[in-house]
């Protein structure tokens, strides 16, 4: 079995050489491994430390994102062939030697993807920030509602990847990844589990999280959401469809009634009209959500199709 570790780095040539030495020498299951280094448009030394400490480095030119970084890193684990991938973090939280660990249940062949869980029981966070806690939970609730499965942590950067995952997995966002490549692959049926792991914080690095709490949300649900309407697009827009005709067949019952009470819409057309208008605008967006949904269809024949040549293209079957 072959393992591939990518390491999304930008600014990190404080703790970088330490990571990529953490990494355990043997690792049980595993015949090979190398580690890469996706250098996201570093100013300062860190390309230059990841292969002192012996990773190989694929830099951007410029900064491109977390997102964009991790797309890189899976172009890599495929064409060096890789059976199994594992991204983690830059900056020191996680603890390297819980590799074996998140790698079993693919190695076992129960899980496509393993995501280390910072929250779950038997879970280990240290000095954890309130504002991280509270809004992890918020997004973990709400990632467990769309693709129907409880998770407890769908925001942490330490996983480990089948190469079934790897192939099927088409991201578009360059801000982050980690949300996204959740909803993709429970949308197309791959099994995904989560391994509890400890993790430290440390109190003198400012929180990209609280530091930029708005920006994150905002760009985060924007992925969520364009990846629901790319996934589920008769689900999201077809039931707000069906909501705004509701709400409009409420008023125009209402509306009835008045009529049937004074024998006339009069002063009371606006109840009328805001029904007419809802029920139209429910009409649209069902009708968009049906277009969508054809669409989509169309999406994922050609998703299939994009399989079938990755896996032609990397491994030759």
């Amino acid at each position: 079995m072959k393992l591939i570790i990518i390491i999304p780095a930008y600014n990190e040539e404080k703790t970088i050489g330490s990571v990529i030495r953490g990494i355990p020498e043997n690792i049980f299951g595993i015949s090979e491994k190398e580690i890469i280094v996706i250098d996201d448009g570093s100013t300062d030394n860190t390309a230059k430390l990841s292969q002192e400490a012996g990773a190989r480095v694929v830099s951007h030119p410029e900064n491109k994102g977390l997102g964009t970084a991790f797309s890189t890193g899976i172009k890599e684990a495929l064409s060096k062939k890789a059976d199994l991938m594992i991204n983690i973090d830059a900056d020191g939280q996680f603890d390297a030697r819980d590799i074996p660990r998140l790698i079993q249940p693919i190695l076992n062949e129960e899980a496509d993807l393993a995501i280390g869980s910072r929250f779950m029981r038997g879970s280990s966070a240290i000095k954890i920030p309130k504002i991280k806690l509270l809004g992890n939970k918020i997004m973990a609730r709400f990632i467990s509602q769309i693709c129907g499965k409880r998770l407890y942590d769908v925001s942490c950067g330490f996983r480990a990847y089948s190469k079934e995952a790897l192939l099927h997995l088409n991201l578009f966002g360059g801000f982050t990844y980690t949300q996204e490549t959740i909803l993709n692959l429970s949308f197309k049926n791959l099994k995904i589990t989560e391994i509890p792991i400890g993790v430290r914080y440390f109190s003198e690095k400012k929180s990209f999280i609280s530091g930029n709490l708005l920006n994150y949300i905002l760009k985060t649900m924007k992925i969520i959401f364009r990846t629901i309407l790319d996934y589920r697009p008769l689900r999201f827009l077809g039931g707000f469809g069906i909501f705004l005709f509701s709400l409009g067949l409420v008023l125009d019952i209402l509306m009835l009634c008045i009529f049937l009470q004074i024998g006339q819409f009069t002063p009371y057309k606006f109840i009328g009209i805001s029904g007419l208008s809802f029920n139209l605008l429910g009409l649209v967006f069902f009708t968009i959500g049906l277009m969508a949904d054809i669409l989509n269809r169309i999406r994922q024949t050609q998703e299939r199709t994009l399989y079938y040549q990755k896996k032609k293209f990397y491994y030759g079957g």
